[in-house]
């Protein structure tokens, strides 16, 4: 199970953290992902961490804003996001998979856990 926490309303040019905890897994055999879903859009990719967080990605439209990590002692995956636009309004989800590598995958399929999803509106 993951629990997203974090979001909320924010002007133009402000920050979040948005945290995602993992209890139910063994946290250092899962890389970790941040997507992001409008309405009538599809899901998009946001940025994702290996388990050793050797290897980290971002989506072209978050790089230098918005920053990825892990803290494997608390099961739990961080996105802090600076300099936020109206454009990065979703709802940004937490996921998983489990793998025997240290990648960071970036499409949604490689991931086999979801949260629930937590809002992020940017007001202009």
């Amino acid at each position: 199970q993951l629990v997203e926490s974090g979001g909320g309303l924010v002007q133009a040019g402000g920050s979040l953290r948005l945290s995602c905890a993992a209890p139910g897994l063994t946290f250092t055999m899962y890389t970790m992902g941040w997507f992001r879903q409008t309405p009538g859009k599809e899901r998009e990719f946001v940025a994702a961490i290996s388990r050793s967080s050797g290897t980290i990605s971002y989506a072209d439209s978050v790089k230098g804003r918005f920053t990825i990590s892990r803290d494997n002692a608390k099961n739990t995956v961080f996105l802090q996001m600076n300099s936020l636009k109206p454009d990065d309004t979703a709802v940004y989800y937490c996921a998983a998979t489990r793998t025997w590598n240290d990648s960071a995958y970036t499409r949604d399929v490689d991931y086999n856990a979801w949260g629930q999803g937590t809002q992020v509106t940017v007001s202009s």
